[in-house]
């Protein structure tokens, strides 16, 4: 299984993965991005995987685990 996730310690804020899919990516309080509960396995859409290529800090996760 492939768990889609935000790395915190990467994150920077830029808010390039909400602004591409925000039906996925929300920002706390502190501007940092996180998945939103129950769209980890939405890696496949197309917004999603734009969000992963423009995330400047590389901060998007795919996490393959069995």
């Amino acid at each position: 299984m492939t768990k889609l996730w935000v790395d915190p310690s990467r994150c920077q804020g830029h808010a390039r993965c909400y602004a591409l899919a925000p039906e996925t990516f929300s920002i706390d309080e502190e501007g940092y991005a996180f998945v939103i509960e129950g769209r980890e396995q939405s890696y496949n859409e197309d917004n999603v995987r734009k969000a992963i290529k423009n995330c400047p800090e590389r901060a998007i996760k795919l996490d393959e685990t069995e």
